[in-house]
C-alpha cells in the first residue's frame, strides 16, 4: 500500500470516526466518509490491550496485505478507518481476509 493511501493524522481519523457512518461485525469495525480525491485511502488501528508493538504492528501488516489483495472491491473515492476488536486477537490471516472481505463486499452492495 503506497503511503498516499493511507489516513495517518489523529483530525482525519476524529473526523471520518465522527461521521458514524459505520459497518461492523464481531471482528472489525469500519467507518467511512466520502473524500474528494480519485482513489480510497485507508486507516488501520490495533489497540494495545490486543499485545504489545511487535504483535500489533504484525496484525496491522496482514490487513494491509488484505487491502492490497482486496482494492479492486473497495468503493473509491472514501476514507476507511479499520479497526480490529479483540475477538480478532487469535485469528489466522485467512479468517481475517474473509471477515474484512465479508464487510467491505457488503459495504459496496449497499451504495
Amino acid at each position: 500500500m503506497k503511503k498516499l493511501f493511507i489516513v495517518k493524522h489523529k483530525y482525519d481519523f476524529d473526523k471520518i470516526i465522527n461521521k458514524k457512518d459505520r459497518k461492523k461485525n464481531d471482528i472489525f469495525i469500519i467507518y467511512s466518509e466520502n473524500n474528494n480525491l480519485p482513489y480510497a485511502r485507508y486507516g488501520i488501528s490495533v489497540g494495545k490491550k490486543l499485545g504489545n508493538a511487535v504483535y500489533r504492528n504484525r496484525k496491522k501488516r496482514q490487513i494491509r496485505s488484505i487491502i492490497d489483495n482486496l482494492e479492486k472491491d473497495y468503493i473509491k473515492k472514501k476514507d476507511y478507518i479499520i479497526i480490529l476488536r479483540e475477538k480478532g486477537k487469535y485469528l489466522e490471516y485467512q479468517e481475517l481476509n474473509h471477515k474484512l472481505k465479508s464487510l467491505l463486499i457488503e459495504r459496496k452492495d449497499q451504495k
